[in-house]
């Protein structure tokens, strides 16, 4: 008998009638998988939380927490985002169908359940997950600051250096629901090449990619000082836009590397502007620069 995938492949079994187990558990060590066994929407929900697996098998009917809520909250798990729920249901109308889908499964079988159909559906949902995975995986090595939203305006996921841009642009706990309402003001209106969040003085600049899979929408980030600082750092010194950028998150004390990360730069490229931002100012290192810089930013206010 083939195996699935690989060894190391962890199902989630959930199905709260002991025959059914026992049968898909035996069926399933066979195709050389580890088993996990749960009787009931909340203890697999509680397996969930210490081991995250590679696929869920979810009855659809069971007593208490049945099947679609057990899945949405799975899905609801940041460590489960991407994993594949494949529902098992003797339920064959259509609302039933659709049900387990908006629920967050990715497919489902029809009791009694066919052994070779279920390993063959398994194996292509782990594939698919993979490939996906691995998707994300290059984009984060790449250093992208990707982020993507589903139809609802819910953050889907978004790569390490997002996260870090998100952070050191100085964003409270509220970014994510104020990037909901940006996100569903752009897509309302007819959507276009991006929107932008401010928050504390400084921005986000969000640049549409594209759709993945016809609901993800994926955005670029980039970090955006206040325009009126900018200007007055161009007037005073003939910078260009992105010296000035540069100055004013140096004139806050970021670091290099901060930098790029905020203004998606390599460090090869913050280093090659400060050169400039430098030899512009008259100045020999960023200490002189950032005073320079907090002092032209706040003559236009002084009294």
């Amino acid at each position: 008998m083939s195996r699935i995938e690989q060894d190391q492949d962890i199902v989630l079994l959930v199905d709260d009638s002991p025959e059914a187990l026992g049968f898909l558990t035996t069926a399933l060590e066979q195709a050389g998988v580890t088993v996990l066994v749960a009787r009931s929407g909340e203890a697999a929900l509680g397996i969930a939380q210490r081991v995250a697996p590679d696929v869920v098998l979810m009855d659809a009917v069971m007593p208490g927490l049945d099947g679609f809520e057990t899945c949405r909250r799975l899905k609801a798990m940041p460590q489960l985002t991407h994993v594949p729920v494949i529902f098992m249901t003797g339920l064959t109308e259509t609302e039933h169908i659709v049900h387990a889908l908006e629920s967050g499964g990715v497919d489902y079988l029809s009791k009694p359940i066919n052994v070779d159909e279920l390993r063959a559906r398994i194996r292509v949902h782990l594939a698919n997950a993979r490939r996906a995975q691995s998707a994300r995986i290059a984009l984060d090595a790449a250093g992208r600051h990707l982020i993507a939203f589903g139809a609802d305006g819910a953050v889907l996921w978004s790569t390490p250096q997002a996260n870090r841009l998100l952070e050191r642009s100085g964003f409270g706990e509220g970014v994510e629901a104020e990037m909901s309402r940006s996100f569903a003001l752009w897509r309302a209106g007819g959507q276009g090449e991006g929107f932008e969040v401010a928050a504390g003085g400084a921005g986000l600049h969000f640049s549409y990619l594209g759709t993945v899979g016809g609901d993800e929408y994926l955005f670029r980030l980039a970090g955006q000082p206040e325009a009126g600082h900018e200007e007055a750092l161009r007037q005073q010194f003939g910078l260009t836009q992105r010296e000035s950028e540069v100055l004013v998150w140096i004139s806050r004390g970021k670091s290099n590397r901060d930098i790029g990360d905020i203004l998606g730069l390599s460090p090869r490229t913050v280093n090659k502007h400060l050169e400039q931002v430098y030899a512009k100012l008259g100045v020999e290192n960023r200490a002189s620069a950032a005073i320079k810089a907090v002092q032209a930013m706040a003559a236009p206010f002084e009294l």
